[in-house]
């Protein structure tokens, strides 16, 4: 670490040495000036005229700091009603970043890039993981209604997020970013416009970052973490456009060890408590062993976009898409007497959006198709615990499956009539799942899968509409309300689960002649109907937007007792509400100093109790798990010449990890600080910016993720303690 920090001296050194010829003359206060930069605005889609969700603009990504960079969910973590939880600090840990929207699990909902969507399986929903946001030019963020042309791959009940990318630019450009911090942390990024390069406009863009830090706790590393992104325009005469995208990112880690709630009543004795670095020879005790507990993570993203406009009016646009994903997470279970149990994902997702576009004055419709295929191989195994480390023992779960589809098609319309605005979309999503056919583990020394139709899975077709209507009325510049409606859903997800109690207690079952398959009929799709109510004040001081939304959920995942067999097991049987308010603030005070203050008061709650094992469970009426009523996202940017600093805290109120709310967790406030020196037109480049980010400033200990299901009873929830005090120096020079 000695070494990367000199270098990293050294380099700032350099750049701050080129630059003293730019400081000849002084910098008088006035000269850099920032009126109504924006973080946050409202957003709607191209093709709607109502403003229904939310963007975060590339400003408003970079004032969150070097974990914003590698997460997606980090980047939008500023927005009112989302609360994003993780146990590293620098956005590299992989599934180990909770995110709940509005009080709904955000695996539950869609992320797209150019409305293409990226997902996949055993946890189901995003891959927020896999971008660097360096290469995209905004986030745009669906809390309630989500326009119809998005999130249609697995559902978007935790609402939908947009990438826009930052596509080649017109000129030549290199951005160099380097950066260090606490716990080995290291980072590098470097992009490359080439600008254009011939008669016929065409562009290329490449980016290539290299990511790696050590655990704040414990023993081991979180990465490295590699990523190239690669990009394409190229125009084809006035009427017609081709753009190619592709994103490559190998990330490997070593995982965080969770505490109970026991362990979380005194959190200051175990705040570090982590896996060990040795191993003892003990199989109960090695499970714990760090290098037992990993995973590696392989993502290749390839989608292109065709727009060719053969009329003025008309558009026409066709997306195809590849992605691929292969997995192996290793973890230890008490299963046996301890053993390692690898998960296993390959996945390859194929298809296509294509959509027709109209546009006639005030007029605006839509017609679209969304297909995709998928092959979704997900399997775990099992290994023992020898001395001479892992030993094979066989599948742990394993299943033949064929290609699943989708078919989705999609219309929408839209419309100004003096100062209203109206909009109206349908989708039709129907999911053709296939079927499966099931094995165990053979006897040993081969431990050969051997064929058990009992855990056969019969195909099975879901499908759902999904109505939208948004309108919006402009009394003024200043003064624009808005109302709209939507129905969302999340197709049926969690089928590993519900495989591995089977096949833990495949004996009872098969006494009581229950197949797998009678589980899985009682699996369907999850269904909200959400109403949104706002109002935006926009003044040259300021802008306020408060928000009232309204949802019903049904179909809910939710745990039952079956008497046939004395277990628990999940069902689409649950029903919530939620109700609250969001509200987004912009106060320019000065010239120099901008406030923004987005706080938010969200009730999620079960509608019904619930049953566990034949005991009643209090949950009616009860907030959700991991769900705080109320949070504060506030900060101030102050510029004082060519100097930012932007102190920044976050409050989170209290939160259970159980439905019955016996595992209280404490609400807390943390504190950040950004510190940026910026430089422009040098004679080395076009801009020299400096950035230290000091997370956690006052050094607190508090819990972070509770990874925990709506309906989860007593004991069953893990938390993971919040990361202490961070720092990241980043020298950023773009040419």
């Amino acid at each position: 670490m000695k070494k990367t920090w000199i270098a990293m001296i050294a380099w700032i050194g350099l750049v701050t040495a080129v630059t003293a010829q730019a400081q000849e003359k002084p910098t008088s206060l006035g000269e850099i000036v920032v009126t109504e930069e924006k973080l946050f605005a409202p957003t709607k889609q191209a093709n709607e005229t109502v403003y229904t969700g939310s963007e975060i603009t590339e400003k408003g990504i970079e004032i969150q700091g070097g974990k914003a960079d590698t997460s997606v969910y980090e980047a939008i973590n500023i927005l009112p009603g989302i609360s994003v939880e993780s146990a590293d600090p620098y956005g590299l840990a992989a599934e180990q970043r909770i995110i709940r929207v509005r009080g709904v699990r955000g695996y539950l909902g869609g992320l797209t890039v150019e409305g293409v969507p990226n997902y996949g399986g055993n946890p189901i929903g995003p891959r927020e993981y896999l971008y660097d946001m360096e290469n995209f030019q905004s986030i745009s963020v669906y809390k309630g209604a989500v326009p119809v042309d998005l999130g249609t791959g697995v559902g978007t009940r935790g609402g939908a997020v947009e990438l826009k990318p930052r596509w080649p630019e017109e000129k030549f450009g290199l951005q160099l970013a380097p950066g260090i911090g606490t716990d080995d942390y290291f980072r590098t990024f470097l992009r490359i416009d080439s600008g254009s390069l011939t008669q016929a406009d065409t562009r290329l863009s490449g980016s290539y970052s290299y990511t790696t830090a050590d655990k704040w706790k414990g023993p081991g590393d979180l990465g490295p973490r590699k990523n190239v992104n690669l990009a394409l325009t190229q125009p084809l005469g006035s009427a017609a456009d081709v753009k190619v995208w592709f994103n490559y990112n190998d990330l490997k880690q070593d995982l965080f060890r969770p505490l109970d709630y026991r362990q979380v009543q005194d959190l200051a004795q175990n705040y570090k408590f982590d896996y060990n670095e040795r191993r003892t020879g003990v199989a109960a005790q090695d499970i714990y062993y760090y290098d037992y507990n990993r995973g590696s993570y392989l993502n290749r993203d390839l989608l292109a976009l065709i727009t060719v406009k053969p009329l003025d009016p008309l558009s026409l646009s066709l997306k195809p898409f590849f992605f691929n994903e292969d997995a192996e997470i290793y973890q230890g279970v008490t299963t046996a007497g301890g053993r390692i149990q690898k998960r296993i994902r390959d996945i390859e997702r194929t298809g296509a959006v294509g959509e027709a576009g109209y546009e006639a004055g005030s007029f605006k419709t839509v017609l679209g198709y969304y297909f995709e295929k998928s092959d979704m191989n997900i399997s775990t195994e099992n290994y023992a615990i020898t001395a001479a480390g892992l030993s094979y023992r066989g599948m742990g779960v394993f299943a033949t499956t064929g290609d699943t589809y989708i078919h989705s098609p999609y219309a929408k319309i839209a419309g100004t009539y003096g100062a209203f605005d109206w909009q109206a979309g349908l989708k039709y999503f129907r999911f053709e799942d296939s079927a499966s056919e099931g094995y165990v583990t053979g006897p040993a020394p081969a431990y050969a899968p051997v064929r058990a139709p009992d855990l056969d899975r019969e195909a099975k077709t879901h499908d759902i509409l999904l109505p939208s209507v948004g309108a919006g009325y402009r009394f003024s510049e200043r003064v624009q309300t808005y109302a709209s409606y939507g129905k969302n859903f999340i197709r049926p997800y969690s089928y590993l689960p519900l495989v591995n109690l089977y096949n833990t207690n495949r004996a009872a079952f098969i006494a009581a002649g229950v197949t797998l398959n009678d589980l899985f009929n009682g699996y369907d799709i999850e269904e909200s109907d959400n109403v949104d109510l706002g109002v935006r004040f926009k003044t040259g001081n300021f802008e306020i937007a408060p928000t009232v939304f309204y949802g019903k959920h049904k179909n809910l995942l939710t745990t039952v007792y079956d008497p046939r067999v004395n277990l628990s097991y999940q069902q689409n049987v649950g029903k919530a509400t939620g109700y609250g308010l969001d509200l987004e603030t912009n106060f320019y005070i000065t010239k120099s100093l901008t406030l923004f203050v987005n706080p938010s008061y969200t009730v999620l709650e079960y509608d019904e109790d619930l049953t566990y094992q034949g005991r009643t469970l209090q949950a009616k009426g009860n907030q959700v798990t991991d769900t705080p009523e109320f949070m504060v996202k506030a900060g101030l940017i102050y510029r004082w010449g060519n100097l930012e600093i932007i102190p920044m805290v976050r409050y989170i109120g209290s939160r259970y990890g159980d439905v019955e709310h016996k595992e209280k967790i404490d609400d807390y406030l943390i504190a950040d600080l950004r510190l940026t020196y910026t430089l422009k037109d040098i004679p080395i480049g076009r801009a020299v910016k400096l950035a230290l980010d000091l997370n956690n400033l006052f050094d607190k200990e508090y819990i972070s993720v509770v990874n925990v299901s709506d309906d989860n009873r007593e004991g069953a929830a893990s938390y993971y303690p919040g990361a202490p005090f961070t720092a990241v120096l980043t020298a950023s020079l773009e040419f």
